[in-house]
């Protein structure tokens, strides 16, 4: 048994729907409390999700597999079980903190199973959506405001024939301290002080997973009042006419015609604003862990599950287009052992952390994760314990470190298949529903030239298409392994040339 005295705390702190550009230095968006944490730690400015959508990430990002392994392929809220439903005796890090001896907590946006059942998960204090928030609800009654939310003012909206009105931003007429983010950290905080006054020398693990900044992007005043629309930049996409690219992009660029760029300006600046709001919460939430005395023995780990469009290729939200936007993610990682002030370049996946944790916290981490039930589960995660420090031997890990990323996308609710797969400055992304797509990221950094058609480039499209089938048959991806019927041929080369 591990000693508990010594063996550190997690704080686990999770955004929805994050750009990883708001926390890059040059940003217009304000998160000083996170900026300081990044310069007391390490910041990844390459952080892939391994899906663009909630429920697909977060599982993964708990278990350490990728969507078609765990089952939770789309929100289990838009879809019947047989579409979307985690798979049984998964391997969780939460569980095996738990079998450390840690006390568990949860608070926040779950969207990792339809249960909501947390204590199967390793959790033994938890507040997620089930029932709606149910303390949120009496919170409100205590701090004196009605239960119901009140609607927004100067909202942004789009209108479509016979759908109803969808709501992007707003500004709220009530205070922070009514918002479900005051609330969600208000329990963490309460939760790290507790764990403070008792003592037990029991190690604890947070996770706080605030719903912001998921659209839409509503927010009190005075964070509303931070950001002027005509000083926000255009992205430089932002008149991409998407013509070489599949013809669902641009069904969806029409969504989102009625807007102009004062338009988008705008909800540009209530989202910049909504991650302001963030901030602050974080920054409460940190100085509990100074006021208690807790700081030093804490593990911090920042991010957000997937990104947002907000602008990029005239575009809003997150989903099939599978633009960087929507993938990348910020990650910060601080506390004890962890190098302070350091950026890392190398391109991780989220995957990366359910491999790291239990290493980063001193706990013993099994190199393939297994089951009683389960045979062996294919991971791609890789520790990154090595890109954090400067022994000889982790200076050779991070030279050697694969640039190889791959994310996959099944649809959400109208069964679009896709994957994607990055390696050095190269990008594909196969469709099943339309015609593929290459970058070269290096000289394209803003995906606005799709080389997929040029013959020249055909060699390198079947370098990664062959390792897009190294990475399926290494996952017993089934689906896509045993797509060789003549209507589904279609790929630059087919599943029997494989890369590793």
């Amino acid at each position: 048994m591990t000693n508990l005295q010594s063996t550190p705390n997690l704080l686990f702190l999770i955004t929805d729907q994050q750009q990883a550009a708001t926390l890059e230095p040059d940003s217009l968006c304000q998160m000083p409390n996170l900026q300081h944490l990044a310069a007391g730690g390490v910041r990844f400015e390459n952080c892939y999700s391994p899906n663009p959508i909630c429920a697909p990430a977060r599982a993964s990002l708990f278990t350490g597999l990728l969507p078609h392994n765990h089952g939770m392929v789309d929100n289990p809220h838009t879809v019947e079980a047989y579409r979307a439903n985690l798979k049984d005796n998964l391997p969780f890090w939460t569980v095996d903190l738990q079998k450390a001896g840690y006390h568990n907590a949860y608070f926040g946006k779950w969207h990792v199973d339809r249960s909501l059942r947390l204590e199967n998960f390793g959790f033994k204090t938890y507040d997620t959506e089930e029932d709606s928030y149910s303390g949120y609800r009496a919170y409100r009654r205590h701090i004196g405001l009605p239960e119901k939310i009140p609607a927004p003012q100067h909202i942004v909206q789009v209108e479509h024939k016979g759908y109803k009105p969808f709501t992007i931003s707003g500004i709220s007429p009530e205070p922070t301290e009514a918002t479900l983010e005051h609330y969600l950290y208000t329990r963490g905080i309460q939760f790290i002080e507790q764990q403070a006054e008792h003592k037990t020398n029991q190690p604890w693990s947070l996770v706080l997973s605030a719903l912001a900044p998921h659209d839409p992007y509503i927010v009190p005043d005075q964070y509303a009042e931070l950001y002027k629309p005509n000083v926000i930049p255009q992205p430089a996409s932002f008149h991409d006419n998407l013509a070489d690219r599949p013809a669902i992009y641009r069904r969806l660029q029409q969504v989102w015609s009625g807007l102009e760029w004062e338009h988008f300006a705008q909800i540009t600046a209530r989202y910049y604003a909504f991650c302001s709001m963030i901030d602050d919460q974080v920054g409460r939430v940190l100085d509990s862990l100074h006021r208690t005395g807790q700081a030093e023995n804490t593990l911090i780990v920042f991010l957000s599950d997937h990104g947002d469009y907000m602008g990029a290729h005239r575009l809003l939200l997150k989903g099939i287009p599978a633009f960087d936007q929507a993938y990348r993610v910020p990650l910060i990682i601080s506390g004890p052992g962890i190098p302070q002030g350091k950026t890392i370049s190398q391109r991780i996946s989220q995957i990366d952390l359910a491999t790291s944790i239990l290493p980063l916290l001193g706990l013993d981490s099994p190199v393939v994760q297994k089951n009683n039930q389960n045979p062996t589960l294919p991971t791609l995660g890789r520790s990154l314990v090595p890109l954090l420090g400067d022994s000889p031997e982790d200076l050779s890990a991070q030279s050697s470190w694969s640039s190889q990323h791959f994310a996959e996308c099944h649809g959400q609710r109208f069964f679009y298949t896709q994957r994607v797969l990055w390696w050095q400055e190269y990008k594909y992304i196969f469709n099943g529903f339309d015609q593929d797509e290459f970058y070269n990221l290096k000289l394209d950094p803003n995906e606005l030239h799709n080389l997929a058609q040029e013959p020249e480039m055909r060699p390198l499209i079947e370098e990664m298409a062959a390792r897009m089938w190294g990475v399926i048959h290494a996952t017993g991806d089934t689906n896509m392994i045993e797509a060789e019927y003549g209507m589904f041929r279609f790929a630059p080369v087919g599943p029997h040339i494989r890369r590793s």
